[in-house]
């Protein structure tokens, strides 16, 4: 038997006699067309009804007999229908994502009620095996966990394979990989100076007609200055900037995402303005001598007006994150500097305000944790701490002599 399915998303008009009606059309289980009538005094009165309907029309559909559809059928329509709304675009491109590489090919085809927490258990081992990150892995079991404990609210099957299934802690799951396991801030990567030095050389060298090697040079210096995430750099608007006030407003972000029909991935990648990531990153960040030199080096390169972005493409919109990345990659490459993600030129930021920076008078000069989580947009100073910080355990040499026991 087939299933029910929407053919259009509702219609409200007026009648003659100054009522207001609507329609939805649908295919019911043998596959007839069929229509559900809606009438109303008021076209906001029918609209709200066309959408109840709507709802619950997704909701009937997505229940219907779900123990017995494949696992990619349940959860598909379980992200089309509940996910999708309720999350930005680039976490339900995420969630699709390790459900099309991770999920489906081992238990795509399996029927929801015979799923066993074996099974789960086997593909998380698997991955683990195959040498995935931690944290691919750990989304993997998320999303698992996330549509069972729905179908096991809405009593949908009659018992949840996950409350078997634990994910293994970061220290085992590296373990198993054969790999060590290092607290977090050792494991922050950051630009030595002399590579920062060679950085800036590659980053700003030109051919031999004057002309630069590379478009928006100066914008990873801007974030190495900053401490801007990627987003936020590349959403910068020339009207966000104050120089006279030596400040930026951080009100937005760029984000790069899957094109969709609906709810249905094209092909293809967008650029979606947005919020920043968190309601402490939208903030004022401070602007020292390097970064206004930057600034007015990207605007001397393109300038669009103060409503275009600063870091623009050749037509005046917002740059694309996917290309901004390869021209990192390859002025990294060039200068033959250890590749590191763009997210370094943040923690090298933040490392060196922490750490502190030796002045000629020989004395560090260096900011709280909390200044600097003020900084970059952190809610606490110990996420600064713990993910944005390398530890400069040089400093402890000697630090005991005096405290002979």
């Amino acid at each position: 038997m087939a299933q029910r399915k929407l053919l259009t998303n509702g219609n409200a008009f007026r009648r003659t006699d100054d009522r207001w009606c609507g329609v939805v059309w649908y295919l019911d289980e043998q596959e007839q067309r069929k229509r559900k009538s809606f009438s109303g005094t008021t076209k906001a009165e029918v609209n709200k009804k066309i959408t109840e309907y709507i709802s619950n029309f997704d909701k009937e559909v997505l229940d219907t007999v779900v123990a017995r559809k494949t696992l990619e059928e349940g959860l598909g329509e379980w992200l089309r229908v509940f996910k999708f709304p309720s999350v930005e675009r680039a976490t339900y491109d995420r969630c699709e994502c390790s459900a099309r590489n991770q999920i489906y090919p081992a238990l795509g085809k399996k029927v929801i009620g015979n799923i066993t927490a074996a099974m789960i258990k086997k593909l998380l081992n698997d991955l683990t095996a195959k040498n995935y990150a931690y944290t691919t892995v750990k989304g993997t079991y998320n999303l698992l966990n996330e549509y069972f404990r729905y179908l096991e609210q809405e009593e949908l099957i009659e018992k949840n394979p996950m409350r078997n299934v634990q994910m293994l802690k970061k220290a085992n799951f590296l373990s198993a990989q054969g790999k060590e396991f290092k607290p977090t801030c050792e494991t922050v990567t950051v630009f030595t100076p002399e590579e920062i030095d060679k950085f800036k050389a590659e980053a700003f060298r030109v051919f031999s007609n004057g002309k630069r090697c590379y478009q928006q040079a100066a914008a990873y210096v801007l974030m190495l200055n900053t401490g801007l995430r990627t987003g936020e750099t590349l959403g910068l608007r020339n009207s966000d900037i104050d120089l006279e006030n030596r400040v930026m407003h951080i009100n937005q972000a760029v984000k790069e995402v899957s094109k969709r029909d609906g709810t249905e991935s094209v092909p293809g990648r967008e650029v979606q303005i947005g919020k920043p990531k968190s309601a402490t990153s939208k903030r004022d960040v401070p602007l020292n001598d390097a970064a206004v030199a930057m600034i007015q080096d990207l605007r001397e390169e393109m300038y669009f007006g103060e409503d275009a972005p600063l870091i623009t493409d050749e037509n005046g919109d917002y740059t694309r994150p996917l290309n901004f990345r390869k021209r990192y990659y390859r002025i990294l490459a060039a200068a033959r500097i250890e590749r590191k993600g763009l997210h370094s030129l943040r923690h090298t930021f933040a490392t060196n305000l922490v750490n502190g920076i030796k002045q000629p008078d020989g004395s560090i000069k260096s900011l709280t944790p909390r200044q600097v989580a003020d900084l970059l947009g952190h809610t606490t100073s110990e996420i600064t701490e713990l993910y944005y910080v390398k530890k400069d355990t040089t400093r402890l040499l000697g630090i005991t002599n005096d405290f002979q026991l």
